[in-house]
């Protein structure tokens, strides 16, 4: 019920901020048509003192110059019938200094921006039919941009709305996903440690390979709950081999999986060594080599190979699987996108958060093609 009334108070807010905004847009564009015709009136009074001084010069004198001086903030050029300029007024235009095509070419720009009036008068042979042609005033000029200016300021506005919104989204949804790897850690806490004590009571009646195995399986379980608990804080980083560490984990998952994959791996013959956390890197190497195995089906190739450079190493896991869409590159790194029919889609993003945020190194799809199989990259510096 909470949810349903806060979402009508986010669409009343919505519909409120469009009205207001359509509301202004309208008033401008009323304002900007009553501008428009306001001048147009003018020009007409312009054009027919024009006509009246022309057809009286000593009458009309003085209505003219009140006329023109009603007008001036308009560019003005006056043609005769055969389109040849005759006069022009608030043209910034020398004829002495430039070239006469110069004001052609304003008089054809001006052309676009309003119809022509007419003046019409009769000299003692004929009908002489005269145009004028005048161009908005600066302030109308100005005034055409402010619903764009407005739209700009309105879209800006809603980005950054957008973007405070996403990331307190993701900031949540991160204090939610840490709260519960916390808690997770702390429920297999408890019957772990019961475990610890009954797999060391059997091993003093005596040992067996069934027992070393169990003990190794609840020293995982116990790495995973520590994994888990650090999730959300800042893990500290020590120098290690990361040659050792990616090898260890390739071992582990060698043990575990079924003899339909084949793992193939290169590795240096010396040791590299870096700031890690061995453990939150050794779970993202599991989580792509798992992904690897469920995108192959339980079968198929998976490889790793760990090359040094000069400033950085790169280690690429490949896998015959069923491959990524291009277009979901970038996604399957987003929290809960997920390809999977079962699964929550944060493998993949702490594997981002932890390569990314705590090592400070890239993690990547390098390639992909549908139906042949995927390579990521983990890019991870040695400084």
């Amino acid at each position: 019920m909470l949810s349903f009334i806060k979402k009508n108070k986010n669409n009343s807010w919505l519909l409120g901020a469009f009205f207001i905004v359509a509301l202004i847009l309208w008033n401008t564009n009323i304002l900007f048509q009553n501008l428009k015709k306001e001048e147009r009136s003018k020009m007409e009074l312009w054009g027919m003192a024009q006509q009246e001084l022309i057809e009286n010069s000593t009458v009309n004198n003085l209505t003219f110059h009140l006329v023109f001086r009603q007008t001036w903030i308009n560019p003005m050029i006056q043609v005769d019938e055969n389109g040849i300029i005759i006069g022009h007024k608030n043209i910034d235009w020398d004829p002495a200094l430039e070239d006469s095509l110069i004001i052609y070419k304003q008089l054809d720009r001006i052309k676009k921006e309003n119809q022509p009036i007419l003046i019409r008068y009769q000299d003692s042979l004929s009908n002489i039919n005269q145009k004028l042609y005048y161009g908005d005033s600066v302030l109308l000029k100005k005034l055409q941009y402010y619903p764009l200016a407005l739209l700009l300021i309105i879209f800006l506005f809603g980005a950054v709305l957008y973007f405070v919104f996403k990331t307190s989204k993701i900031s949540e949804q991160n204090r939610l996903w840490a709260a519960m790897a916390k808690e997770t850690a702390h429920q297999i806490g408890t019957p772990l440690s019961s475990m610890i004590g009954w797999v060391t009571l059997l091993q003093e009646n005596g040992k067996s390979e069934a027992l070393d195995e169990m003990a190794k399986d609840i020293e995982r379980l116990q790495i995973i709950t520590d994994r888990f608990s650090k999730v959300g804080s800042l893990p500290e980083l020590t120098t290690a081999d990361v040659v050792s560490e990616t090898q260890k984990t390739l071992q582990y998952l060698k043990r575990r999986s079924s003899d339909l994959i084949e793992f193939h791996s290169e590795l240096p013959n010396k040791k590299i060594m870096l700031p890690l956390n061995t453990q939150l890197f050794s779970w993202t190497l599991e989580n792509l080599i798992k992904n690897g195995i469920d995108a192959m089906r339980g079968k198929g190739k998976i490889s790793l190979i760990l090359t040094q450079q000069a400033h950085a190493i790169h280690i690429e896991i490949s896998d015959t699987g069923s491959g990524i869409k291009k277009e979901h590159f970038k996604k399957i790194f987003s929290p809960g996108f997920t390809s999977k029919k079962r699964g929550w889609g944060l493998g993949l993003s702490l594997a981002k958060r932890i390569i990314v945020d705590y090592h400070k190194g890239k993690i990547s799809v390098k390639s992909s093609e549908l139906d042949k199989g995927t390579t990521f990259e983990i890019v991870l510096k040695k400084h």
